[in-house]
């Protein structure tokens, strides 16, 4: 499995981009946020890129992603019965991994339909079946380019941002209140809230 290549950038295109290791020329099918970063190395300098390699009857495919995070996002959402690798990768070009993080945790179909070629029911399904596996980094944002590594959250933080949700929070509230009170040492749900609600 090819995980992560890092080499010279001979060849650019909306299509793939060249990147070239050791002699040899990998070409690499990138998201948006790759491609862009890719694109702005400066010439005779390196560049880095995460790796998925897609191996089909009649096709094999490396596909680049900007950094880890996204990858394990476009592998999500391959795992969406109807989510095939090339309609992933079109929603990680046309949105970044933390809005496609946002709209799966808010239920937003539509926001998901934007993207070419992804229709109500696969947007339907990819919310329906990736609901509650988001976790509170993404929704913030860590998982952007440049942005911090992102650990996936405890379950219970899950339950915790649902419950003060519940009870009328927003979203981006809750996440923040559920992060400072794990700062806090909170542990289980109720220390969680106990501590958020103070937060609040």
């Amino acid at each position: 499995m090819i995980g992560y290549l890092k080499g010279t950038v001979k060849y650019l295109d909306p299509a793939y981009v060249l990147v070239e290791v050791n002699g040899v020329g990998y070409e690499v099918v990138c998201s948006g946020a790759a491609f862009s970063r890719l694109s702005g190395v400066p010439k005779g300098e390196e560049g880095e890129v995460y790796t998925y390699l897609k191996v089909s009857e009649d096709d094999i495919t490396l596909f680049g992603f900007a950094d880890p995070q996204e990858k394990a996002l476009f592998l999500r959402l391959t795992s969406v019965q109807g989510v095939g690798a090339r309609l992933a990768m079109s929603v990680l070009s046309s949105m970044r991994p933390s809005e496609v993080s946002e709209a799966i945790a808010s239920a937003d179909s539509k926001r998901l339909c934007a993207v070419k070629g992804l229709g109500k029911k696969t947007a339907e399904r990819i919310i329906l079946e990736l609901l509650g596996k988001i976790s509170a980094d993404e929704l913030l944002g860590a998982d952007s380019v440049g942005g911090r590594a992102s650990v996936p959250a405890d379950p219970s933080d899950d339950e915790a941002v649902s419950a003060l949700m519940g009870l009328g929070f927003t979203r981006q509230e809750s996440v923040r209140a559920v992060e400072r009170a794990r700062g806090g040492g909170a542990k289980s749900v109720e220390e969680i809230l106990s501590l958020a609600l103070r937060g609040m």
